[in-house]
């Protein structure tokens, strides 16, 4: 794989992150014709930025051993009977919008970050299960066969032959839910959580474009340099994929 698509995505998220900048953003704002007003010190933004990325950081280590694991059971040979409920689940999960599952955990979970974890899990769930199912399946029967001959286990198989050539795949479907899990980690602002979605949210209470700008702008940058951070993973995966 060539850097280049990784460059593009890293600069790009960088641009996004300096346009963030209280400066730059107050900036924008005149151009737009916004009349001055207070931004978002740069402190205070990575601050937020970094509780921003523990908390998708987080929700993406649930989604992933979650979508991987159903993924697994779901391709393995005595629960193809139980393919069709666990994507149905996975979908219908996905199908509530994270503001209502956020709005409805509220008085269960409480205010702050147990409640975006929990849009976080239900709404990234079903792309990583379904990536990892279609890697799965991408695996050649005559691989599963030559380690059968071999005496490998079917966890021996699994472990040794069918995780590290369906690799690729599986990063591939993580970069997806990871940019989804940052997207959705700016929600957490509407349950109390102090993410990039704070700014966001203070803005449009006090008509302040430039907080506004600084949460989508930064929100915008921890995704792109994400998916910059997934891309090489997922070279460094092709790299070292065993030969078949």
């Amino acid at each position: 794989m060539s850097l280049r698509p990784i460059v593009i995505v890293a600069a790009t998220g960088l641009a996004l992150a300096a346009l963030s900048h209280p400066a730059v953003a107050t900036r924008i704002a005149k151009i737009l014709g916004e009349a001055p007003r207070r931004a978002l010190d740069a402190e205070r933004l990575l601050a937020l930025a970094l509780q921003h990325l523990v908390l998708a950081g987080t929700g993406l280590a649930l989604v992933a051993g979650l979508g991987i694991g159903l993924g697994i059971v779901a391709t393995r040979r005595g629960a193809v009977a139980l393919r069709p409920a666990i994507d149905g689940v996975a979908a219908a999960a996905q199908a509530v919008p994270p503001v209502v599952v956020v709005a409805l955990a509220l008085s269960v979970l409480g205010f702050g970050g147990p409640p975006t974890l929990l849009a976080l899990v239900a709404y990234g769930v079903m792309p990583v299960l379904r990536g990892t199912v279609g890697a799965l399946e991408t695996v050649s029967r005559e691989a599963r066969e030559a380690a059968e001959a071999m005496g490998l286990t079917r966890r021996q198989i699994l472990l040794s032959v069918e995780l590290p050539l369906a690799a690729p795949g599986i990063v591939e479907t993580l970069r997806t839910a990871l940019v989804l899990s940052i997207a959705t980690a700016a929600v957490g602002a509407l349950a109390g959580a102090a993410t990039l979605g704070t700014p966001i949210v203070a803005g449009l209470q006090n008509q302040n474009t430039v907080p506004m700008l600084q949460g989508a702008c930064a929100t915008a940058a921890l995704a792109f340099l994400g998916d910059a951070a997934m891309l090489g993973l997922a070279a460094l995966a092709r790299i070292s994929r065993p030969r078949t």
